[in-house]
C-alpha cells in the first residue's frame, strides 16, 4: 500500500482521483493522502488533473536536519544573470547560454566565464537595481523557509549565480547559510570576470555535505531542491531531491515533483 499526497484541499479532485487509483482518502488540514496499490509514475495524473502530486517518500521528515536551496528560477522568479544582462541589452545572447547549462547541453563552469565575459563593463548599480526591481520568491518560499525554522532545520541558499543576490536574500528572508559566485569589480564596475572558484554542480553538493559535517548532520536527513542539470549532484548527497518547476533531467531524477503549486507545499510532507 502506497501513500500518495494530493497537494490540494479540492474534494471532488481528491474524489475524481481516488476512483481513478481506487484509493482511500484521508484528509488532512492542507492536503489530502490517497492511500493505494497504485505504483505507476504519477506524471500522467498531473498533467490530467494539473495538480501536484507525489508519492510519500521513505524519507523521515521528523529527522531532517537541513534544507538547501537553488537560488534561480527555484527560491526566486529569475536568473539574476539574464536581468543583469538585460542593462546591457544582451539579454536574448545570455538567456540562451543559461538556459543550455541547466539543461545539461553545457559544460556549466565554461558557460559561465562566457555570459559574465559579455558583462564587462557594466557599472554595480545595476545589481541593486535586479534585486530591488525584478527579483522576487517564488510564492510559499518565504512561509516554507519560516516553517523549517519551527522544525529547527538549518537552512541554505546555493548558486551558480553571485554572492550579491545570495547574501541580500539570505538576510531578507532568514537563511542560514548562502554560497555563489564572487563578481569581480573596479572602479565600480564589472570585470567581466569571477574572483575565486566556480560554484558549479561539484560544489552545490560540497557545500551540502559541507554544512551537513558542520551541524552534525547525515546526508540522509538533508533535503535538496533545484530546477536545473547543475542541481543533480547536490541531490544526490541529500536524503531528498525537489524539482521545482525544473528541466526534464531533474523532473526525472527527483523524489519529489512542484510544478503548479508553491514551494510552501512541502509542509504537507511534514504532518503525521
Amino acid at each position: 500500500m502506497n501513500t500518495i499526497i494530493l497537494h490540494s484541499q479540492d474534494q471532488q479532485l481528491a474524489t475524481q482521483i481516488s476512483e481513478k487509483i481506487a484509493a482511500s482518502v484521508e484528509e488532512k488540514s492542507t492536503h489530502f493522502r490517497l492511500h493505494a496499490d497504485y505504483s505507476a509514475p504519477l506524471d500522467d495524473l498531473r498533467d490530467e488533473f494539473r495538480v501536484d502530486i507525489n508519492y510519500l517518500p521513505a524519507f523521515d521528515f521528523s529527522k531532517a536536519g537541513l534544507f538547501v536551496s537553488d537560488m534561480d528560477s527555484t527560491l526566486i522568479n529569475i536568473e539574476c544573470i539574464d536581468e543583469i544582462a538585460d542593462f546591457a541589452h544582451l539579454k536574448p545572447q545570455v538567456a540562451e547560454i543559461t538556459e543550455r547549462a541547466m539543461q545539461g547541453g553545457m559544460d556549466f563552469s565554461a558557460s559561465l566565464i562566457e555570459r559574465v565575459a559579455l558583462l564587462q563593463g557594466l557599472d554595480i548599480a545595476v545589481l541593486s537595481r535586479v534585486y530591488v526591481e525584478r527579483l522576487k520568491v517564488n510564492k510559499g518560499g518565504e512561509a516554507l523557509i519560516q516553517f523549517l525554522k519551527t522544525q529547527h532545520i538549518k537552512t541554505a541558499v546555493v548558486s551558480g549565480g553571485f554572492t550579491y543576490f545570495t547574501q541580500r536574500l539570505a538576510q531578507d528572508i532568514g537563511l542560514d547559510y548562502n554560497r555563489a559566485n564572487t563578481l569581480a569589480i573596479e572602479d565600480n564596475r564589472l570585470t567581466g570576470k569571477v574572483k575565486g572558484g566556480i560554484i558549479d554542480a561539484t560544489a552545490k553538493a560540497e557545500f551540502l555535505a559541507e554544512l551537513c559535517a558542520k551541524h552534525q548532520i547525515l546526508p540522509h536527513q538533508a533535503i535538496a531542491i533545484g530546477d536545473g542539470a547543475n542541481d543533480l549532484e547536490m541531490m544526490a548527497v541529500a536524503g531528498l531531491s525537489v524539482a521545482y518547476r525544473a528541466k526534464p533531467a531533474v523532473l526525472e531524477y527527483a523524489d519529489i515533483v512542484i510544478n503548479y503549486g508553491g514551494l510552501d507545499i512541502m509542509v504537507d510532507f511534514f504532518e503525521e
